[in-house]
């Protein structure tokens, strides 16, 4: 194969591969893969059988990401501003951009909702630190300076690698103030379509009654009590009897946001979608200090998460802090209540198959205030494996050098070489196969078989080497065939014959086989061939450089902008 072709071969091949790795992976789930959730629609229409009736469908299209969880000095353990903390940055902040704008934004959703953990190390990092991986945040998902979209709603549920748990809180209370300043309340109500969004602080639910930000969540739950014993007695008889109660709209269902998952018995099934092992719950807490402080829990305690169930009776939870999938359905008075935890948006956080969910939120009049059954609709979707994305780009390197530095230098096409490979190994093939039978063959042909007849009548063969005039005959038999001898001036025809293919052969350098072939020594040193092949292996090395940077790399402007 000729360098050109070999150069413009491995050109081609980079640049698909990086086309489809930098590019088209990303736009693989909002065109093949994921979509909105589908209701069971009549044909021909867009009305939505309940069993109040018929009503319009109308569905506010909602986004839900969990922990990005930005990587800092915290992550790796490598020195703050080293190189390797920065390319790990730069990269992993660059796969969550494109995540998020080439596989989340092309559904063109309403809302975007975080479900937590937006730094690693957040608690522990410096005001400067923490403003600075603010900014990568706010990039990385196209926030303004306020952390708000112009065309979408978007709501924060605090993490504990955000604000950290109670333990901390007791002694770097500054931690929760900077995150309010830049995220707002961590203990809010907000309405999407005819849905009540809860969200709470989890990191502190199973905190003392005397903290203070324990006693702030209790009296914001408190609000959901009143009305729920309120309910027991006294009985709504007309829309209008909902607008006396301040505190929020009873008549529409509830989504409980929590960053930390509720509890749940040791080793419950997550459902299909998991890929890791199943975490059991886990609490630590405080070895300075005081000794009754959380400092990490898995789950939600039992008592605070039957407390959340009675008191909100929410129809759905969503929830973060695995960082994998796990669907599950909480037994509550209220009825059963579906959680789905979502896993993980960034691809290097644990989880090789990052992902995000779509939710509609029903958004339609209803007549009489009834709730319809499919008010809330899920769908999960999943990212571009990058890990594998890159082992191949490995993988691709590893062969472009090889190819570089051992492919042949002659002047013959690339199928040519290729044809010629496949035939040597079809001939090695085959020759494995028959060597058994041609070994059996060639003992046979010196050997030849006499009947012999015992003194009872008995037939038997026995075999009996050839004489050795024979054997020399067979040498002769290439001037003789049968009774016909050759005569001495054919025979030297066909020597000239012979001797003059040979040489066509040689001279072509084409007709031997081209793995086996054995190159005539040209005089030149084994230093200067490898110097040569250096160089060449450079030049090509070069083109395919500028051409990537020219037609993939160069794409990276579009996201950095």
């Amino acid at each position: 194969m000729k360098q050109h072709e070999l150069t413009l071969l491995l050109c081609l091949s980079w640049t698909l591969t990086l086309l489809y790795g930098e590019m088209f992976a990303y736009w693989v789930p909002p065109l093949f893969t994921c979509s909105w959730p589908q209701l069971l629609r009549t044909s021909s229409s867009s009305m939505v059988q309940t069993d109040g009736g018929n009503y319009q469908a109308d569905y506010v299209k909602v986004a839900v990401i969990a922990d990005p969880q930005l990587m800092d000095k915290t992550s790796l353990r490598l020195p703050p501003k080293s190189l390797a903390l920065e390319l790990a940055e730069f990269y992993t902040d660059l796969n969550m951009r494109r995540s998020f704008f080439a596989s989340v934004l092309p559904f063109k959703p309403d809302v975007i909702l975080f479900l937590g953990d937006y730094f690693d190390g957040g608690p522990y990092l410096s005001d400067e630190e923490w403003q600075e991986s603010f900014s990568r945040f706010r990039h990385i998902f196209g926030l303004n300076a306020q952390g708000k979209y112009t065309d979408m709603q978007v709501y924060y549920v605090p993490g504990n690698h955000d604000i950290g748990y109670e333990s901390l809180h007791s002694l770097y209370p500054e931690v929760i103030q900077r995150y309010e300043e830049a995220y707002g309340k961590r203990n809010y109500k907000f309405t999407i379509g005819n849905v009540d969004f809860i969200a709470v602080d989890a990191q502190i639910l199973d905190g003392k009654l005397d903290f203070p930000y324990t006693f702030e969540l209790s009296f914001f739950l408190s609000s959901y009590a009143v009305i729920a014993s309120t309910f027991t007695l006294w009985k709504p008889t007309k829309p209008s009897d909902f607008s006396n109660l301040g505190f929020c709209d009873v008549a529409h269902p509830r989504v409980l946001l929590t960053h930390i998952p509720l509890y749940r018995h040791d080793d419950t099934y997550c459902g299909p979608d998991r890929r890791s092992p199943v975490i059991n719950q886990r609490i630590n807490y405080a070895v300075n200090g005081n000794p009754n402080e959380i400092s990490y829990q898995n789950y939600v305690s039992e008592k605070s998460s039957k407390y959340l169930l009675d008191t909100l009776k929410p129809k759905l939870i969503l929830s973060g802090h695995d960082h994998d999938q796990c669907t599950i359905t909480h037994q509550s008075k209220s009825g059963p209540v579906k959680e789905q935890t979502l896993g993980t948006i960034s691809w290097q956080q644990g989880n090789l198959y990052p992902s995000f969910m779509l939710l509609l939120v029903d958004n339609s009049t209803l007549p009489n205030a009834s709730i319809a059954k499919d008010a809330l609709l899920t769908q999960l979707c999943y990212l571009p494996t990058q890990l594998h994305i890159y082992l191949w780009y490995i993988v691709l390197f590893i062969l472009t050098l090889l190819a570089t530095l051992f492919w042949p230098t002659s002047g013959t096409s690339f199928w040519h070489q290729c044809w010629g490979l496949f035939g040597y190994c079809k001939q090695l093939i085959s020759s494995i196969f028959s060597r058994s039978e041609t070994k059996d063959k060639d003992e046979d042909a010196n050997y030849e078989y006499e009947m012999m007849w015992d003194a009872e009548g008995s037939m038997h063969l026995i075999k009996k080497p050839l004489n050795p005039s024979t054997v020399n005959s067979n040498n002769r038999s290439l001037g003789e065939r049968g009774n016909v001898v050759m005569r001495a001036a054919a025979r030297k025809n066909t020597a000239q014959e012979e001797e003059l293919s040979v040489n066509v052969d040689i001279a072509s350098g084409i007709a031997l086989d081209p793995v086996g072939r054995i190159l005539p020594r040209t005089g030149k040193s084994k230093t200067i061939i490898i110097i040569q092949r250096l160089i060449r292996t450079l030049r090509m090395f070069t083109v395919i450089a500028a051409m990537i940077n020219y037609e993939v790399l160069g794409r990276k402007d579009d996201y950095e902008k």
